[in-house]
């Protein structure tokens, strides 16, 4: 474990950039909580309005020329950078309504693994899902043929997607678990976890061009929740139904784990980053880490050296 080094923060002009990603030409897109997604320059000094969804972009992937978006409230999206379009892939699955869209991988065939978070709570309700652990969560196949399946469920707040990069697997992080899950993709069925009894609450995680998995940890863990959740379950409703200022809230420290494809832990940084908290999106390109935040007006960015 270690401190992050130099981070330098990117004004966004817009509230919340819960996810990043970066294209081949090291621009980088977010969505914010209006909806808006935009398009900064490498260094910064442009940023381009591409599409608001009208709803809440989390997840962000490139997929060929246009922009795969897990918008919360609107579902599976499909975004062109050029035009602004926005195309709806999906708002349900298998019988029941997409919750909380949440975050996704994109298959090189171009098959979409994707969570949707809770069937119960919505993402204005999260903390309410984690007091709760109420494992609503499910991870989602879209084929390129526009199939729908499941890939599994019963997960405690599914978040963040990312495949190895042999595509041997996918993971999902299950932040009210403290844990990433993978689910091998050999057709075995076969399911076991690639990180356990982390510190930090899990959010967005990603495949780095170091070919490690790349996972935020938002907060670390929140004593008073952890003893919140061993409550009976009328006592719980009742901090349920407390302000949200009276509710166990995160602290201002952050995290972000470099995972190899066996789990091990490659790179573990945590700490306060000055005027930035809450990392929920990462992204790692050659030696450079991009993070994003639920709450935030800017994206953080560090280097690995």
């Amino acid at each position: 474990m270690k401190p992050f080094g130099q981070v330098r923060l990117v004004p966004v002009n817009g509230n919340g950039p819960e996810d990043v990603v970066v294209d081949a030409t090291g621009a980088v897109y977010t969505g914010f909580d209006d909806g808006r997604i935009i398009r900064v320059s490498e260094q910064g000094r442009r940023i381009e309005l591409i599409a608001d969804t009208g709803g809440r972009p989390l997840g962000l992937e490139l997929y060929g020329d246009d922009l795969l978006v897990c918008d919360a409230s609107r579902g599976l999206l499909l975004v062109s950078p050029t035009s602004g379009a926005v195309k709806t892939l999906a708002t349900s699955a298998l019988g029941k309504p997409i919750m909380v869209c949440n975050n996704a991988g994109v298959a090189a065939d171009g098959t979409i693994y994707f969570s949707d978070s809770s069937d119960r709570f919505p993402l204005s309700a999260w903390r309410e899902d984690l007091i709760e652990q109420h494992a609503g969560g499910r991870l989602l196949r879209y084929s390129p043929d526009g199939q729908l399946s499941l890939v599994g469920d019963g997960l405690q707040f599914a978040n963040g997607v990312a495949l190895a990069p042999d595509e041997s697997f996918v993971a999902v992080a299950e932040t009210g678990a403290f844990a990433v899950r993978r689910y091998w993709l050999d057709g075995s069925g076969r399911q076991d976890l690639l990180a356990s009894d982390l510190a930090g609450y899990p959010d967005n995680i990603s495949t780095g061009s170091d070919g490690l998995i790349w996972v935020t940890q938002a907060s670390p863990r929140v004593p008073a929740l952890d003893l919140v959740r061993r409550l009976p379950g009328p006592l719980r409703l009742g901090v349920r139904r407390l302000p949200v200022g009276l509710q166990p809230s995160p602290s201002r420290s952050t995290g972000a784990l470099g995972l190899s494809v066996d789990g091990a832990v490659v790179h573990d940084f945590r700490g306060e980053i000055p005027g930035f908290h809450m990392a929920t999106g990462i992204r790692e390109r050659d030696g450079l880490l991009y993070l994003s935040s639920l709450e935030e007006r800017a994206i953080a960015l560090t280097s690995l050296a």
